[in-house]
């Protein structure tokens, strides 16, 4: 199938691709599916979350966990059920980042993340509890941590 980007221009995809959001994310509820796509020279730590209802949106992503090692996500009971699984672990992680010039002043939600059912390509985002992490943490501030892939 083909597919106009808001990036890459037109692409070819895949159905087994899509990622379905049956509540969409947070301020776009009737965005149900997306690719995550990735920015190339990103080894897979940049993505492009893009919709497949409109060309022009698409959210910059990240890999929590190659800017933080220790970035340790808990889902509800009622979230792990509605994504069919059993432990937060199971799940693959991004988070959204807004972009600014300079790079480093750009800012990613580590407490909304976009969260992944890899085998079902089932999606949610969701908010974490607690206040261990918040909304707007300044990529500068992850310089020299101790990164470790997804």
């Amino acid at each position: 199938m083909k597919l106009l980007t808001k990036y890459f221009g037109e692409i070819e995809y895949d159905g087994d691709d899509v990622l379905h959001f049956p509540k969409g994310l947070f301020a776009f509820e009737d965005e149900l599916e997306f690719l995550l796509l990735p920015f190339s020279g990103s080894n897979g730590t940049l993505l492009c979350l893009q919709s497949l209802k409109t060309p022009q949106l698409a959210f910059v992503a990240m890999n929590p966990f190659a800017l933080d090692g220790a970035y340790t996500p808990v889902l509800q009971p009622e979230e792990l059920e509605y994504l069919g699984v059993k432990e937060s672990t199971e799940l693959c992680y991004y988070v959204l980042c807004v972009v600014k010039n300079p790079v480093a002043a750009s800012t990613v939600n580590l407490k909304c993340p976009v969260v992944v059912n890899i085998d079902t390509r089932r999606c949610m985002q969701v908010i974490l509890d607690g206040d261990e992490y918040g909304m707007r943490h300044m990529l500068s501030e992850f310089e020299g941590e101790g990164a470790k892939p997804c």
